[in-house]
Order: C-alpha cells, then sequence, then structure tokens
C-alpha cells in the first residue's frame, strides 16, 4: 500500500540526515536520489543514477524514475514507480520474479563492465577550468530554477 503518492523534489548536494516523507532528494553530485519509502515505513530508498542501475528525467516541473522501485530487502517489499512526481503502486513480485531480476540485473552490469573494459580509453583533453566554468555554470543554472520555482 502506498501512503505517499505525491513526490516533491528537491535538489541537494548531499542528502539531509533525516528524510520528509513526500520529498524526492536528488543529489547531481553523486548522481543519485533518496526518499523515505512511499508505502510510510520510515525506511531510507537511495536510487543510485547509472547506466546499469536507475535513470532520472527532470522536465521543469516533476521528476520520473525508471525503472521501478521494488524494496525486496525491506519488511514492506514495497513496489512502485514515481512518474511526473507521482509514486504510482505497482503489482507485488514473488521471489522467484525478484530473484530472475537480479540474475538479468548482474548480467546487465557484467556485460556494461565488459565494454567499459574492452573499449580503449582515450583521454580528451580538457582544462581543469573549462571544467570549473562547466560545473559552475550548471550550478547557478539549478539554483536559478530553484530560485524561480520558490524551493
Amino acid at each position: 500500500m502506498i501512503r505517499h503518492t505525491t513526490l516533491k523534489h528537491k535538489f541537494v548536494e548531499c542528502f539531509p540526515e533525516c528524510l520528509q516523507p513526500g520529498v524526492l532528494y536528488i543529489s547531481m553530485e553523486y548522481a543519485s536520489a533518496s526518499h523515505s519509502c512511499c508505502c510510510g515505513c520510515g525506511e531510507e530508498v537511495v536510487t543510485p543514477f547509472a547506466p546499469t542501475e536507475w535513470k532520472m528525467t527532470f522536465d521543469g516541473e516533476s521528476v520520473a524514475l525508471w525503472p521501478s522501485i521494488g524494496n525486496w530487502n525491506l519488511p514492506c517489499r514495497s513496489h512502485y514507480i514515481i512518474r511526473d512526481g507521482r509514486a504510482i503502486e505497482a503489482a507485488p513480485w514473488s521471489d522467484q520474479q525478484i530473484a530472475a531480476e537480479r540474475q538479468r540485473d548482474r548480467r546487465a552490469k557484467d556485460a556494461f563492465n565488459d565494454r567499459q573494459q574492452s573499449e580503449p580509453c582515450v583521454p580528451v583533453p580538457q582544462h581543469n577550468s573549462e571544467i570549473h566554468e562547466r560545473r559552475n555554470w550548471f550550478s547557478k543554472a539549478i539554483n536559478w530554477c530553484l530560485n524561480k520555482c520558490g524551493f
């Protein structure tokens, strides 16, 4: 049962110690999101952003995470999708479905890592000042958007 169906997103550098229910904290610095489980059990749920993990989209107003969030290691075993700032309850999974997904996930990660290791590493010449300028510009843009929207 999903208790928190609406999630307000909040861009942060680091996650707070105490997560407010109904808030999806997003750290671009650490490429991950965290929230208090939408079922209301109070457990912290962390979703790292990576090619073989979760994807986060932000359309300027709302946030979505994909794939679904299956809290199989938590007592609540809640399962939901976050789309357009809403937590949408998904069907529960059996132990067999969970095991199959974990195997598929492991194969996908192994294949991704194999591809990464087999591709030649070609350094891209960039000066530290260029990288700092890009990060600074991105931070200013995010802060402007957050201030403009009243966050």
